[in-house]
């Protein structure tokens, strides 16, 4: 873990290095909030983090939804996510998967990218691939634009347990 006053006295470089994939494969968005510093909390760093999100253009916002994984995909059984996707997604128990239960997700995540352009994004942490699968299904009834605000939601979520994991207050 890295205290948080020691990531305000970082270089710029340093600071966008350390925290460039709380927001999988987006430095931009520590690249927006590096001047905010000093922040006082993770709290105040994860919601000017979400803002910049937030901030950004339409396009930057569905690279950074489409720079996601899909859940249980196969990047994942390639080895091929970032050391977080990893984590999270054997933490939900999508590594341990029947070649079913994988055929199933390859289904889900087949429609949902079809229906909305971009891949299905679920903040894993306290799931299982139970809860996934009844998440998954009844977000693809949701409308578009609906469905966008709750990736980037998920994707807030997602952030915030990162930085959570890699942040503490001590100095």
């Amino acid at each position: 873990m890295i205290a948080l006053s020691k990531l305000n006295e970082m270089s710029n470089d340093a600071f966008v290095a350390t925290l460039k994939d709380i927001f999988e494969h987006s430095p931009w968005v520590a690249e927006d909030v590096v001047d905010q510093r000093p922040f006082k909390s993770v709290r105040s760093l994860h919601s000017a983090m979400v803002q910049a999100v937030a901030d950004a253009s339409k396009r930057a916002q569905i690279d950074l939804i489409c720079a996601h994984p899909d859940l249980a995909g196969k990047a994942a059984l390639a080895g091929e996510l970032t050391d977080s996707s990893t984590a999270e997604q054997a933490g939900a128990g999508l590594d341990t998967l029947s070649k079913e239960e994988f055929e199933q997700f390859h289904e889900l995540n087949n429609s949902y990218k079809s229906k909305f352009g971009f891949p299905f994004i679920l903040a894993v942490k306290g799931h299982d691939k139970h809860s996934i699968l009844k998440a998954f299904q009844k977000r693809l009834t949701n409308e578009a634009d609906q469905e966008k605000i709750e990736a980037l939601r998920q994707i807030g979520e997602i952030g915030r347990f990162r930085l959570e994991a890699l942040l503490t207050h001590e100095v």
